[in-house]
């Protein structure tokens, strides 16, 4: 069955960096597009970076030139290296992938705070 596992959350000043991993497996990792989302409670889930692969990347506008999505096809893990991180950037981040149904792991908390 297919499984996403995050880590990689935590606290971190504003200005700092994060780095997200997913480790997924049960599906063809490196034919998938992998992405990461992001919710706030009372918002709804906002999808954060997409890839398929390193030619192929969306990025929510908000994270453009501060987020970089990368991946691992031998590794079938999916990355989110985070830099310059805003407070407005706390929430709870989740892997995606879409075969034949979407698939969500527990996602990941990160916090920036002062």
């Amino acid at each position: 069955q297919v499984q996403l596992v995050e880590s990689g959350g935590g606290l971190v000043q504003p200005g700092g960096s994060l780095r997200l991993s997913c480790a997924a497996s049960g599906f063809p990792f490196s034919t998938k597009v992998m992405s990461w989302y992001r919710q706030v409670p009372g918002k709804q889930r906002e999808l954060v970076a997409r890839i398929l692969n390193v030619n192929n990347t969306n990025y929510a506008d908000s994270v453009k030139g501060r987020f970089t999505i990368s991946r691992d096809n031998a590794k079938s893990t999916v990355y989110l290296q985070m830099n310059s991180l805003k407070p407005e950037d706390t929430g709870l981040y989740y892997c995606n992938v879409v075969h034949w149904g979407f698939y969500w792991g527990q996602g990941t908390q990160v916090t920036v705070s002062s």
